[in-house]
């Protein structure tokens, strides 16, 4: 292994071969760092997290502390898990889970810059970007495939949505739906994320149906409950519209309304 002489590190830490440890890092018992992962300068790494992969973490991160929660215990088993090929930039703080024996997750590929904070018992997917200086609360979950732009606050147990995507300094207070864009304060649907969808490769047709689902959640006059009842008429929809509606009908926070912009109608 390649560690720097100033790096402490526990004897009980289970680090691989060919992880890198640089300046000044601290390690804690129980911790386990997978393959390949890359440890900057001044970062420290508290007992119960785990880190997979060909991960790189820059200078300043703090990783699996304690959440705060004012009635969590410290000697609560909790845990920290990160997945493989993440990008950590300097200064995150990533808490570890609250309840005995559960884990704050954060999956695979994900680029996440910054001051970004992600609190106690949050979920996050894989193929994410985050963006400088956002701050994801205890218990949101994150799906696959996000883009949230800087400064962004996330409301606690909030969801977002595969494909979605979270304008800067947008204050999210409820559920943003998949394949959508969300800006303003509080948060607001704006139209769907069709520039990421296109890059993401959906094809015409997909989003073509997304969009005419859209249409009938927000467009058509009839409340949500009425719109799902509409929608689950096609026996056989394609998985993406399937999502949309699973993922209205299992919210808990109420999911995030739609305006126009300048006026108009927000369809793209």
């Amino acid at each position: 292994m390649k560690i720097h002489p100033t790096a402490i590190i526990d004897p009980k830490a289970e680090l691989h071969e060919s992880v890198e440890v640089g300046p000044f890092c601290v390690i804690d018992k129980d911790v386990k760092i997978g393959e390949g992962t890359v440890l900057d300068s001044n970062i420290r790494i508290y007992s119960g997290t785990y880190i997979g992969k060909f991960n790189k973490i820059y200078s300043g991160v703090a990783l699996g502390g304690i959440p705060q929660d004012l009635s969590f215990k410290p000697e609560t088993k909790t845990y920290l898990e990160i997945g493989d090929h993440n990008t950590i930039r300097e200064n995150c703080v990533f808490h570890r889970g609250t309840k005995e024996g559960e884990a704050t997750k954060i999956g695979n590929n994900n680029f996440l810059m910054g001051n970004i904070h992600v609190a106690h018992d949050v979920i996050i997917g894989d193929d994410n970007i985050i963006v400088q200086s956002s701050m994801l609360a205890g218990h949101v979950v994150v799906g696959n495939k996000v883009f949230i732009s800087g400064l962004v606050g996330v409301h606690q147990f909030a969801r977002v949505g595969d494909y979605s995507m979270i304008a800067g300094l947008a204050k999210v207070v409820k559920d943003v739906p998949p394949y959508s864009t969300v800006d303003g304060n509080p948060a607001s649907v704006i139209g769907l994320n069709s520039v990421g969808l296109k890059r993401a490769g959906l094809s015409s047709d997909v989003r073509n149906a997304i969009k005419k689902t859209y249409k009938i959640i927000y467009h058509s006059g009839f409340n949500t409950k009425q719109a799902l009842t509409e929608l689950k008429k096609d026996s056989n929809p394609i998985p993406e519209v399937q999502y949309i509606i699973d993922f209205f009908e299992s919210g808990k926070r109420g999911i995030t309304d739609h305006r126009a912009v300048g006026g108009g109608s927000s369809e793209e």
